[in-house]
């Protein structure tokens, strides 16, 4: 009895907003975009603001700027080219990530090698007010550096944060998890996620049900998660999910809200549109340093 009622008392997440991605054709050298996370409902994701899932050839993400947020890019096909006027250069292929805190100043590229198509999962994540000029700096996680934890028809990497007893080896300004699960059909796994986290899932592969509501999602399927937000960040909340197919394979972000208001704008996000106004012309002034080449 005592042990069903230390049970009840873990948060049960569910899914409490679903929808599928749509996608849109796109001029040379972008192929396609669709919207994982849309654009305008920041606060609803909050500290998500947004998250694109893009296919493109080399030409498309030349040197740009950004300021005032982070980055978070999955590789799922393809190899992509990270160029910065920091000296930076490295090649991702599928299953690595980059992180990226544009802080103050970020000027880079984000390229297909050679004649690959890129399919890259972009998340726009946060900071809060008083860390958007802070140093701009860049991490790579490559696939078969972040942990590994096995369970029984299925295994959950860990890129972020603490999950399933391991931490992530991705260090963000504003910490998040970020976990990869993979599922034979018929298996079932139990997430633990901080009960204050907002989160949400994206469904890579399979047909797969999630939450005490048995939610149904399928390929390209994405699920906004309740959560707890008055609870305590020490407890863990539970999320159930279960595979009915084979290859099942699902991402999932959380993290505390920053509750700021902000104004994304461009490659910019701010707190106001004067503060847009003047990363503009700090970029026209050359405050962001040279073109990434």
């Amino acid at each position: 009895m005592a042990e069903q009622q230390a049970h009840e008392a873990v948060f049960q997440r569910k899914i409490k907003e679903h929808w599928y991605v749509e996608y849109e054709e796109a001029a040379f050298p972008f192929i396609q975009k669709g919207w994982i996370l849309p654009t305008g409902r920041w606060n609803d994701f909050d500290p998500f603001i947004l998250m694109a899932e893009d296919w493109f050839k080399r030409g498309a993400f030349a040197d740009h700027p950004h300021r005032g947020f982070q980055t978070v890019t999955y590789v799922v096909d393809g190899r992509l080219e990270h160029i910065d006027n920091g000296g930076g250069r490295d090649i991702l292929e599928p299953g690595d990530v980059q992180y990226m805190n544009a802080g103050w100043a970020a000027r880079h590229a984000e390229e297909g090698v050679e004649h690959d198509v890129a399919h890259t999962l972009q998340l726009w994540l946060n900071l809060p007010k008083n860390q958007r000029k802070s140093k701009t700096s860049y991490q790579n996680v490559y696939s078969e550096e972040a942990p590994v934890v096995p369970f029984d028809g299925g295994s959950v990497k860990v890129f972020s944060g603490e999950v399933a007893g391991v931490k992530g080896p991705l260090e963000s300004v504003v910490p998040i998890t970020m976990s990869e699960i993979l599922l034979d059909k018929g298996a079932s796994y139990q997430l633990n996620l901080p009960e204050t986290h907002n989160a949400f899932l994206y469904v890579l592969g399979g047909d797969i049900e999630f939450g005490k509501d048995q939610v149904n999602l399928k390929k390209h399927g994405v699920g906004l998660l309740s959560y707890n937000e008055n609870g305590n960040p020490e407890k863990s909340s539970e999320l159930h999910i279960k595979a009915n197919s084979r290859r099942a394979k699902i991402l999932v972000y959380s993290g505390t809200p920053i509750k700021e208001e902000i104004v994304p704008y461009g490659p910019f996000v701010m707190n106001t549109m004067e503060e847009i106004q003047e990363d503009f012309l700090d970029f026209q002034n050359g405050k962001f340093g040279p073109p990434a080449i």
